[in-house]
Order: C-alpha cells, then structure tokens, then sequence
C-alpha cells in the first residue's frame, strides 16, 4: 500500500531491462518505493539492473517474464500478485523491428505485433484484474506517439502501438469506479539502446525525462501522458492531415 504521503512504496515493472522503466525505478527507490519486481527475460542486463536499484535500498526480485510466451503470463504474474500488494505497475516491454526486413517477411512483423499487443493484452488483461482484486493500483502503459498515426516509415510498430494504445484506454475506462488507475505514456523519439544508431526526431528526449513526467502523472492520476508534452498538439495537427499530403512528409 501506499504510505501516508501517497508514495507507492511498490513497484512491478514488466520489461526490466527498458531504459524508460529502469529510470523510473531508479526515481522511485530514491524516493520511498521499497519492494521492487523486475520481469524480464532472463540475462545480465536485468540482474545488473536488480544490483543497482538494491544500493538504492530497494529489495528487488528479479522475476522470469517473456513477454512474447504469453501462456506463461498468468501463472507468472499471479505468483507475484499472490505475494505482495502491488501499487504501480509499468508495462515496458516491446520491440521496435526493422521495417524494411519485417516487410519482406510475415513471420518477422507478426513477431513484432505479439510482442508489442498480444503480449501486451494477455499481461494488462491479468495485471489488470489483480489489481481490480486488491482494490487500488496504477498500471502504466508505455505507449508511443508512432500509435497516433501509421506512418510509411514504422507502420508495423506503430500499428502494433496503435492497438496497445487503444487496448489500454480501454482497459482504463473499464476500471472506473474500482480503484484501479490506467494512464497510457505517449513518447516520441527516446535516447536509449532500442533506438541507439537511428538518426534523433524532432522533441526527441531521454529516458530520465520520460520517467520523470510518469511519476509527475501517477501523482496527479492522469489518465494520459505526452513525453514530451509538445506532442499533444503536434499529433493532433497530424491526425487531420489529409492523407496525400501525409505520404509526402519526410517522416
């Protein structure tokens, strides 16, 4: 539970090896989260990454997740649920493909789309009844502003974003009344090891900031966060751009 301040004192995060999630978790071990789950697929990064938030004092356990085997989802996550009150979860998980492989392969952009929704729903549809369960919780949702609107560019990721997003605005709207909150993170163009040699975008930011704007929404229960929050009204100019303009933006 949270303390009497409102600080979540814990934290699952699904995807632990995400740079966005483990800024996150660093800000909140160093403020007043103490019990830290880090899901993930077994590897050195992960346990490197459980290391670090323990000499922030957290206890953290590292937690055997694929985000991709999904008929593992629920017997791993109700472990974790069946041992501890859970107050923020983040979902993190998801892979970026390469478009110009991923089309020429069906295999390649299914995988992609499994991981980035299929995956997504089975963890949120379970996570998000454990905390409907428990009565109060926040479920964040790492999602992108490539979800807005497909483009030529990353039109499998962002339609597999684009069905996350909705799936968890819906999940949110669901959840109304029973104490659970769901708030969807929209980012843009992040500085970490997915996106490191593709070339920066525009309002482009770091995983520090993003972190930072989650916390500042889990504190005021947004139910959506722009990062950063200039996307707000760029992608609402571009969801009304008409489409034959939209095929020739260089984006």
């Amino acid at each position: 539970m949270k303390d009497s301040l409102g600080a979540p004192q814990s934290l699952l995060v699904l995807g632990g090896s995400s740079d966005i999630a483990m800024s996150t978790a660093r800000k909140m071990a160093a403020a007043r989260t103490k019990k830290i789950y880090l899901a993930g697929r077994p590897s050195q990064r992960l346990e490197d990454n459980a290391a670090e938030l323990r000499t922030l004092g957290a206890t953290v356990e590292v937690v055997p997740f694929d985000a991709a085997a999904t008929d593992d989802h629920d017997k791993v996550l109700s472990q974790v649920f069946a041992t501890d009150d859970i107050d923020v979860v983040l979902l993190a998980f998801g892979v970026l493909g390469d478009q110009a492989e991923d089309e020429k392969d069906p295999a390649r952009a299914v995988a992609v789309a499994h991981v980035n929704y299929t995956g997504a729903v089975s963890s949120g549809i379970i996570v998000g009844q454990a905390l409907k369960k428990q009565g109060h919780g926040s479920l964040v949702v790492l999602s992108s502003v490539a979800a807005e609107r497909a483009r030529r560019a990353n039109f499998i990721y962002g339609s597999s974003k684009a069905g996350l997003d909705a799936f968890a605005q819906g999940l949110g709207d669901s959840m109304v009344g029973t104490g659970v909150h769901v708030m969807v993170v929209r980012p843009g163009f992040v500085d970490t090891k997915m996106t490191q040699g593709k070339e920066k975008t525009p309002l482009s930011t770091t995983p520090d900031a993003v972190a930072d704007l989650i916390i500042t929404g889990l504190r005021r229960g947004s139910h959506t966060v722009w990062a950063p929050g200039a996307f707000r009204y760029v992608m609402s100019g571009l969801r009304h751009v008409p489409r034959p303009l939209f095929r020739r933006l260089p984006m």
